[in-house]
């Protein structure tokens, strides 16, 4: 059922039920009007006859000739005009005018003091007794006065039908004038529904245009259904980034591996040849085999450590303490190559925002690549930046350094020396971390004067996530040569 014929239905349902209820209401007040009317005129009837029904109890009681009582009589009912009058003394009850029949049993007289309703059989009265005392007490008595009810009731229920033929008029006019009423107050919500519904987001970058109506409610849904198709269009973009991270590192996967798993397999046939190598053979194959081992695992996690970081989220980016993250990766450094000589400078707690994971990758990476083609001799300092918006970690080594002409490249990944036991990914990692946390990566030679590379990474303060890249491709391909050495991690439009 249409939202308009729901309305529609809705108030010719509630509209009578209000009538009648109104109407119940306008019977009852009806009602006590019409008593009130009809009380009023008794009591005025009975203060004007209570002298003479007086005057008649007390000649009943002084056994005054007939004629007497006849002309008391006749004053009485003269003075009562319209009502039924009653009078009940020692020596007998005088009735006249319209009243109950004798049958009828009359409330006790001081439960009649006011006026009260008496039923009999399909007709009421409206009864009121009056007692009348005399200096003597056998002159006493009790005056009723009787007002037929027929006049009153015949009103009510006139005002009652009245009512339910309005009840049953405003069902339908009620109806059709809600009806109506919602058709055109619902037209700016069909057409709201008419641009939504020619919106397709899998075949068409066409998305919702609404001019603002007026009608907060339908321009309060418009702006939800921006926000739907917005969202949509967010997470649909982040699906397809997954789905190429993951061809790309099943591609990276596929190429980079080839080459060290032929290696293992043929150092596998040279185990499993005839005859078999023993000795000094044995022992050097076998250490091929564990090298190959080692630069397949560590490719592996390379690789997947660029490809979450290719769809991290910022939700992901919690305050980190640098100095801390810093200690665990030099303990971890140094039980891993106990040889070299690693010196650590801080200047306590550096707190920043990043994501935990990611930026332990980037500080593992740089530790282990200045180990590797640095002699075996690592400094590294943190400490924050000059002007105070960024941690800045300094990891230098005494190596051959990385030549001028080679350090736009030397984040790209897969770019290695020849003679380079790594996978060609460690530092592509850290530019991946450095664009994530919004910070900067450079390398330059040691500024003191000796051989050796000077890796620095900033990483600034922020109370928030940082704004990640709309487009995140570590695992695609880059460019061989950027513009300027942070030029991997400029947004591409």
């Amino acid at each position: 059922m249409r939202l308009s014929a729901r309305i529609a239905l809705a108030v010719a349902v509630v509209v009578p039920l209000l009538v009648v209820g109104s109407g119940w209401i306008m019977v009852r007040l009806v009602g006590r009007d019409v008593h009130a009317a009809g009380d009023a005129h008794l009591r005025e009837r009975a203060t004007a006859v209570r002298p003479e029904a007086l005057a008649l109890l007390r000649a009943m009681a002084n056994d005054r000739p007939a004629s007497v009582e006849q002309a008391r009589q006749r004053k009485l009912f003269t003075a009562a005009l319209d009502v039924g009058i009653r009078v009940d003394g020692p020596a007998g009850s005088v009735t006249g005018g319209p009243q109950p029949a004798a049958a009828v049993t009359l409330p006790p007289a001081r439960d009649a003091a006011h006026p009260v309703t008496v039923a009999a059989g399909a007709q009421s009265w409206r009864v009121l007794a009056v007692p009348l005392t005399a200096v003597r007490p056998a002159a006493g008595g009790t005056l009723w006065l009787f007002s037929t009810d027929a006049a009153g009731q015949r009103q009510i229920a006139q005002v009652r039908g009245r009512v339910l033929t309005v009840a049953l008029l405003t069902a339908p006019v009620a109806g059709l004038a809600a009806w109506l009423a919602a058709v055109r107050l619902a037209r700016p919500l069909l057409a709201l529904q008419r641009r939504a519904a020619g919106i397709d987001p899998r075949t068409s970058t066409a998305r919702l245009d609404h001019t603002p109506t007026g009608v907060p409610e339908v321009d309060d849904l418009a702006r939800t259904l921006r926000t739907v198709l917005a969202r949509y269009d967010e997470q649909a973009a982040r699906t397809a980034e997954a789905l190429v991270t993951a061809r790309s590192f099943s591609a990276a996967a596929s190429h980079e591996l080839r080459t060290p798993l032929m290696s293992m397999r043929i150092n596998l046939d040279v185990l499993d040849g005839d005859p078999a190598p023993e000795g000094a053979e044995r022992a050097e194959v076998v250490a091929d085999l564990r090298a190959g081992h080692e630069r397949l695992l560590g490719l592996l996690v390379m690789l997947r450590t660029l490809a979450q970081g290719d769809l991290v989220e910022a939700d992901a980016f919690v305050p980190v303490d640098l100095a801390d993250l810093l200690d665990s990766a030099v303990r971890d450094l140094r039980r891993d190559h106990p040889g070299a000589l690693v010196t650590v400078r801080s200047a306590g707690p550096c707190v920043v925002r990043a994501w935990p994971q990611g930026l332990r990758s980037a500080v593992d990476n740089l530790l282990a690549n200045a180990v590797v083609h640095g002699a075996g001799q690592v400094e590294a300092v943190l400490e924050p930046t000059a002007d105070g918006a960024a941690v800045r970690l300094t990891v230098g080594d005494h190596g051959p350094g990385v030549p001028p002409e080679d350090r736009r490249s030397v984040f790209t990944r897969f770019q290695r020396r020849p003679d380079s036991p790594g996978s060609g990914l460690g530092l592509a990692l850290v530019g991946q971390q450095a664009a994530l946390h919004s910070g900067t990566v450079t390398v330059t030679g040691r500024p003191d004067g000796p051989p050796g590379a000077w890796f620095v990474l900033d990483v600034p303060h922020m109370a928030q996530g940082p704004a990640l890249p709309r487009q995140r491709d570590w695992l695609r391909a880059q460019s061989a040569a950027p513009a300027t050495p942070q030029g991997f991690h400029k947004d591409r439009p």
